[in-house]
């Protein structure tokens, strides 16, 4: 029969399904999506432009953006890697281009030409696509899978779940004995109210330094002001590698930011320095960093305790150290979240310790498989959740194209 079932109208869905079909052209595959549209998450993911993956080509280096899954991936990347998804595709006349970040995006430089030809393959290789089919329940029958919607029910040979970070879909797991990992948030923001960063969004530091006082998370990177707190590649890095933590913490947490990257002892030299060399200029009327705008030096000046008339010469040696601090160890009060953009992503889900990874086969059952977000992998923001899908949607089709399975 080679019947094949795929719930979940995303990525990894898609692209397990377009791989299997090209690879054994007898199967039959069909897509359940829930919702009225398909590729949704693609459609919006990178401001509208699709963050395809990221310009990292050694797999040992790609996993340690993979806060986790790092070791499960290491062995699918030598498989299928990032010059790979630039070559798949390529061969479908999608070009691909890497920006001054590491990003890389299609060169049309829209979701939509992702979206187009994932669609146009499904059309020419014959995948139905239903949407409107959101499973109830999935469970054997003696060499067969059933799987169950509202309208109607299908068998299969084989099932594969793609539905990326769902509560349902977990639930739906959890039916078939796989034990999930609670879901939490991983890329968010900080919520900080402050008076040094308040009505000051918009501003960027090219690479600060951000941990998270009192553990040993901390994180490098653009570091941006919002009008909610503190956002940027540092913190949606440290917010990843940290998201159990912080969870644990109900998001109530010290954040302590070194603005500059630089050794405190350093930024005070620079500062005695100034005082030698330039003892009559007033403090607060130029950042001597250049990362450091105007408008944000003011602010590290006034809360160091330096009144807006005083001269590099008058400052005291506390003055100094204050505002060496201010610069480099400044603590700030975190309380809540709020998610990054449109990226919707959980740490959480599948217990990889379940999942045969030459496969990304269910180790409790036979001709069950999981690609994507539904497993418990996560990554930073930069295109690395979607090589992710990739990865695993094309080792999972080479597993269902197998006649004998």
């Amino acid at each position: 029969m080679n019947k094949i079932i795929i719930i979940g109208g995303g990525a990894a869905g898609y692209f397990t399904a377009i791989n299997a079909k090209e690879n054994n052209p007898d199967l039959d595959i069909t897509i359940l999506e829930k919702g009225k549209a398909v590729l949704q998450k693609v459609k919006i993911s990178g401001g509208g432009r699709c963050n395809v993956t990221h310009a990292c080509f050694e797999p040992r280096e790609l996993v340690k953006f993979y806060p986790r899954g790092a070791k499960e991936l290491l062995g699918p990347f030598h498989t299928f890697m990032t010059g790979d998804t630039f070559g798949w595709f390529d061969d479908r006349g999608v070009p691909l281009k890497i920006e001054e970040d590491n990003r890389v995006f299609p060169e049309a430089n829209t979701s939509q030409a992702i979206i187009d030809c994932f669609q146009k393959a499904v059309d020419n290789l014959g995948i139905k696509v239903l949407t409107n089919c959101g499973v109830n329940s999935v469970y054997q029958q003696e060499n067969e899978w059933i799987v169950n919607t509202k309208e109607q029910t299908f068998k299969a040979d084989k099932v594969v779940i793609a539905a990326g970070s769902s509560k349902k879909v977990w639930q739906l797991c959890k039916t078939l004995s796989h034990h999930i990992i609670e879901p939490v948030p991983s890329l968010f923001t900080f919520n900080i109210n402050d008076k040094r960063i308040v009505d000051l969004l918009g501003i960027s530091l090219p690479n600060a330094t951000v941990n998270i006082v009192g553990t040993k998370l901390e994180a490098s990177g653009p570091l941006l002001i919002t009008h909610w707190g503190l956002s940027g590649p540092a913190v949606l890095k440290l917010s990843a590698f940290g998201a159990r933590i912080l969870a644990d913490k109900n998001y109530q947490y010290n954040v302590e930011v070194n603005w500059l990257s630089r050794p405190t002892e350093k930024v005070l030299n620079i500062l005695l320095n100034l005082k030698k060399k330039e003892p009559r200029k007033t403090v607060i009327l130029k950042s001597p960093f250049a990362e450091i705008s105007k408008r944000l030096w003011e602010r590290f000046v006034v809360f160091s305790n330096i009144s807006k008339t005083q001269n590099w010469a008058d400052l005291s040696n506390l003055q100094l150290e204050n505002l060496a601090n201010q610069l480099t160890k400044g603590i700030y009060n975190a309380n809540g979240r709020t998610t990054f953009k449109d990226e919707f992503v959980t740490a959480g889900g599948v217990d990889l310790k379940e999942i045969n990874f030459k496969k990304f086969e269910s180790k409790k059952h036979k001709n069950l498989f999981f690609v994507g977000e539904v497993l418990n992998i996560d990554a930073v923001t930069g295109g690395f959740n979607f090589q992710n899908a990739w990865t695993g949607g094309y080792i999972c089709a080479k597993a269902l194209a197998e006649t004998k399975n």
